[in-house]
């Protein structure tokens, strides 16, 4: 009996409300609109329902791959053949708590969170309101855009490992540029954060908001599918601006190109395969090293 098959009979008999999904199409599931079928995919909507699935998952050996929003995120035209679990479509708890804070669970939108912070008169979000994913995500990789970053709110954040639930101070998370806790024990599940802002003007604050999101669409190509900046900003530079100068707007591969608005992103101009896109990926990098000597390290996370 295949292990899927024994799962999915665990699944039913102790986590029957779970949204638990067979042969899912991740290209349905990502920003890029790529990638094939995850041979089995979970939804949670509570905290209770990851540990429970972990447990199941850790005593059949099974390592699951986690995702929020999947908007940095590429999947292999092939698919995983592995348990998915996404963060991003449930665990949307959201609520205002002593003073200044917010307590969102991982599955909540940064959208919504810096809107939300806005209407309580909150400010220090204004940075996340048009950066797409979840917060979990936006925990794991310290999200940030415009000169803020998720260390500056963060005081502390709950998460699943494999020795149980543990609710870890900002100063524990060991966050800096794109990196985290997180990002060196990924069999951690993040499940929710604490965030500490300040008060403010509520005219003021939406005025930010509104700036940063006219400054992303007169800048960044966001009516084509991607998963945002392609390439983590090398130190001392921007990726984009490497890419550009080596003369690469425009390169393509197959249904992957180089934005010819922002060089960072590479995008789907429609039927770009994972191939497609790890092959232009490798042709950026080649040529931006043989112009510049500067590495180019990928920000997008690929599955494999």
């Amino acid at each position: 009996m295949s292990w899927e098959t024994v799962l999915d009979a665990q699944i039913a008999a102790r986590l029957p409300a779970l949204r638990w999904l067979a042969e899912e199409p991740l290209a349905r599931h990502t920003s890029f609109r790529i990638g094939g079928p995850a041979r089995r995919m979970a939804f949670p909507k509570s905290a209770e329902e990851v540990e429970g699935l972990a447990a199941l998952l850790r005593a059949a050996g099974i390592r699951p791959v986690v995702i929020g929003n999947g908007t940095n995120v590429l999947a292999p035209d092939a698919g995983v053949d592995a348990v998915v679990i996404a963060m991003g479509d449930g665990m949307d708890t959201l609520r205002r708590a002593e003073g200044p804070e917010l307590v969102a669970a991982a599955g909540v939108s940064l959208a919504r969170l810096a809107t939300f912070a806005w209407r309580e008169g909150l400010t220090g979000l204004e940075f996340a309101h048009g950066i797409p994913g979840s917060l979990g995500g936006a925990v794991v990789m310290n999200a940030g855009a415009y000169g803020g970053t998720m260390a500056d709110v963060l005081t502390e954040v709950t998460a699943l490992f494999p020795d149980g639930v543990r609710t870890l101070r900002a100063e524990e998370l060991a966050l800096g540029y794109r990196h985290s806790l997180f990002t060196e024990q990924p069999e951690a599940i993040v499940l929710g954060a604490r965030l500490r802002l300040r008060p403010g003007d509520p005219a003021a604050i939406r005025a930010r908001m509104d700036e940063l999101m006219a400054r992303r669409r007169a800048s960044q190509p966001l009516e084509w599918p991607s998963a945002g900046s392609t390439f983590k900003r090398p130190e001392g530079h921007f990726a984009g601006a490497l890419i550009e100068q080596c003369g690469l707007k425009g390169a393509r591969v197959g249904g992957a190109e180089v934005s010819v608005k922002h060089a960072g992103f590479v995008i789907n101009t429609g039927g770009a395969t994972c191939a497609d896109v790890l092959a232009l990926m490798a042709q950026i990098e080649k040529t931006v090293f043989d112009a510049t000597g500067v590495t180019l390290e990928p920000e997008v996370r690929i599955l494999g």
